[in-house]
């Protein structure tokens, strides 16, 4: 799994990277686990945009991922696929009574291999089980937050986390950012590193291949008119704005606490900030 060049065919080719996609097994996704996808181009029900700087793109089919494999399920890997909508892979599996689910794909994953769910699965990697079954110091992904909603938590490509330690009803868990956080016991999380572990290596290279992802162009404050952005207007630049860093609407973006429920304190013991402090 490691990083393909493209040939320096133009200047934008030069600085080209893309992903090693030999570890997909088939191009061709299960019907009956897709759903069309509509571009909104980040406006939300109102016909507001509230996501700056999207819009076109190449047209996707969204796939419809088991996130909470039920306890006592048993299934086998049939594919492993490409997804456009995550940085991860997917994996075609089907179970004991000959359904088939999209789960996430870990870095152990291939054709044949046998994922088992619940209490009594075995410590192996891709097992699902509550956190109360996991050996302390174990690498996890896809953990669930509220117990029985489903994974929420490192799903990402490459994305792991680790157990900490456990006391009472309660399991530590430090996670990728290096905060480390609470989960209840009884929640539950698949042993192992989430899979395309080289997709943040991937170089761009072109403006056009952002625009094939659907991201349009933005435009820095610091050129606008001062009518139209805080940092805008002065000389051009050369001297800096002198301004604390804000969104066109004035809400400050650097130190500005962005977390809206009060309670979730109690359930951080160490920030993502203190691990950078410490470095």
């Amino acid at each position: 799994m490691a990083i393909k060049l493209y040939n320096p065919t133009t200047p934008a080719r030069r600085g080209m990277t893309t992903e090693d996609y030999s570890e997909i097994t088939t191009r061709k996704p299960l019907k009956s686990l897709v759903k069309s996808k509509k571009q909104n181009a980040g406006r939300n029900n109102t016909g507001r945009i509230t996501v700056r700087h999207r819009g076109g793109g190449v047209k996707r089919h969204y796939r419809l991922l088991n996130h909470k494999l039920a306890p006592g399920l048993t299934v086998t890997v049939e594919e492993i696929e490409y997804d456009p909508n995550r940085s991860a892979r997917i994996a075609r599996v089907k179970d004991q009574f000959g359904l088939y689910h999209y789960i996430l794909a870990d870095t152990s994953m291939q054709k044949g291999k046998v994922v088992v769910s619940g209490e009594d699965a075995p410590i192996e990697s891709s097992n699902r089980m509550p956190l109360s079954r996991i050996p302390v110091g174990t690498q996890i992904y896809a953990i669930e937050i509220t117990p029985g909603r489903g994974a929420q938590m490192v799903r990402s490509a490459g994305a792991k986390a680790q157990l900490m330690a456990k006391e009472g009803d309660y399991a530590q868990v430090r996670l990728p950012s290096g905060e480390v956080r609470r989960f209840r016991i009884e929640a539950t999380a698949a042993i192992g590193v989430v899979g395309n572990v080289q997709h943040q290596n991937v170089k761009i290279g072109s403006a056009g291949r952002n625009r094939r992802k659907g991201i349009r162009p933005g435009v820095r404050g610091v050129v606008m008119n001062a009518a139209d952005h805080p940092h805008g207007g002065g000389d051009g630049g050369r001297h800096g704005t002198g301004k604390a860093p804000r969104t066109p609407w004035g809400q400050l973006t650097l130190g500005y606490r962005t977390r809206r429920r009060k309670d979730i304190g109690k359930l951080i013991i160490k920030t993502r900030h203190d691990a950078k402090r410490k470095k």
